[in-house]
C-alpha cells in the first residue's frame, strides 16, 4: 500500500478492495489465452476475469460497508439497506484490450451518496497507477495532486474519444464528429478504456475527451476525478446528467465549450 494523501476511511476501503481484485486480473492477464470467454453481444466480450474481479470487489466492500447498495457491470443493481449509498463498479474496463493482450485496462469504483459521486478510484492495472478522487479533497495519481491541462487553443490539444464498433453507437454521426475535430486539433487518440480516458484528462495527459453510449460504471469515478482536477464536464447536449445520458464531453473550462460546439455543429449541419 502507498502512503496516504488526505485519504478518508472510504478511500482506504476502496483501495484495499481494488488491490485485492487487481491481483487476480494481473494473474489472468498473464494467461489471457487460456481464459474462458463468452459473448454478451457482437464484439462485446466478457471473460471469467470480469466475474472474478467483480465478486472480489463486492465481497470486500460489503464487508467494510454493510448495507451499501451496488450498481455492477455484470451483476446489475443490488439494493442495500442503506438507501443513500451505493458502489458503482466496473471490474474490468477495457475488456477487449485485456483479451487481446493489450496492457491498457482498469478497475473503476465510485461511491455514490444520493445523487452525487463522492469518491472514486481508477486503477490502471498493467501500469500500476492509482488515480483517485474525493469530493472537496481533490484528484490524485498516487500521492500527486492532479490538474487538467491548461491549454486554451483547440489546435494545440490532443483529444481522446471512443469509436463505435459493430453493433454499437451511431457510426455516421461519429464519422462527422471525428472529421470535424481532426481538422481543428493536434491529434486524436482512441485507447479503449473510458475510465482511463477520463483519468488521463484529469492528469492533463489528454486535453479533452468525448464519447457517447456509455454506462454509469464506465464514467462514475472519472467524472468526479475531472471536476476535482479543475476540469469541466457536460453531456452531448450540454446537460449535467452524464450518468443518465451516457455521453461525455470533458476538458478544461476553455476547451470544453469549444469542443462541445464543434461536435454539435458536425452533426447538425
Amino acid at each position: 500500500m502507498r502512503g496516504a494523501a488526505r485519504r478518508s476511511a472510504n478511500i482506504n476501503v476502496m483501495f484495499k478492495a481494488v488491490e485485492k481484485a487487481a491481483y487476480g486480473l494481473k494473474r489472468d492477464f498473464g494467461e489471457v489465452e487460456n481464459l474462458q470467454v463468452s459473448m454478451k453481444g457482437p464484439a462485446d466480450f466478457v471473460s471469467a476475469a470480469d466475474h472474478r474481479a467483480e465478486k472480489r470487489l463486492r465481497e470486500e466492500l460489503e464487508r467494510a460497508r454493510p448495507g451499501y447498495g451496488f450498481l455492477l457491470e455484470e451483476g446489475g443493481e443490488i439494493k442495500g439497506s442503506d438507501p443513500e449509498h451505493r458502489w458503482i463498479i466496473d471490474p474490468l474496463d477495457g475488456t477487449t484490450n485485456f483479451l487481446h493482450g493489450i496492457p491498457h485496462f482498469a478497475i473503476s469504483v465510485a461511491l455514490q451518496k444520493g445523487d452525487e459521486i463522492i469518491a472514486g478510484i481508477i486503477y490502471d492495472v498493467a501500469k500500476d497507477e492509482f488515480f483517485w478522487a474525493e469530493k472537496g479533497v481533490g484528484a490524485y495519481l498516487d500521492n500527486r495532486r492532479l490538474r487538467v491541462s491548461g491549454r486554451r487553443r483547440l489546435n494545440e490539444c490532443v483529444l481522446a474519444c471512443g469509436v463505435p464498433h459493430i453493433g454499437h453507437g451511431d457510426h455516421a454521426a461519429f464519422e462527422k464528429q471525428l472529421h470535424s475535430v481532426m481538422d481543428r486539433c493536434a491529434g486524436v487518440r482512441r485507447m479503449g478504456a473510458a475510465s482511463l480516458d477520463l483519468a488521463y484528462v484529469a492528469a492533463g495527459r489528454f486535453d479533452g475527451y468525448w464519447e457517447s453510449h456509455l454506462n454509469a460504471w464506465d464514467i462514475a469515478a472519472g467524472l468526479l476525478m475531472i471536476t476535482e482536477a479543475g476540469g469541466y464536464v457536460r453531456d452531448a447536449k450540454g446537460g449535467t446528467n452524464m450518468l443518465g445520458t451516457g455521453s461525455v464531453v470533458a476538458a478544461n473550462d476553455y476547451i470544453q465549450p469549444v469542443l462541445a460546439k464543434t461536435l454539435k455543429k458536425a452533426v447538425t449541419e
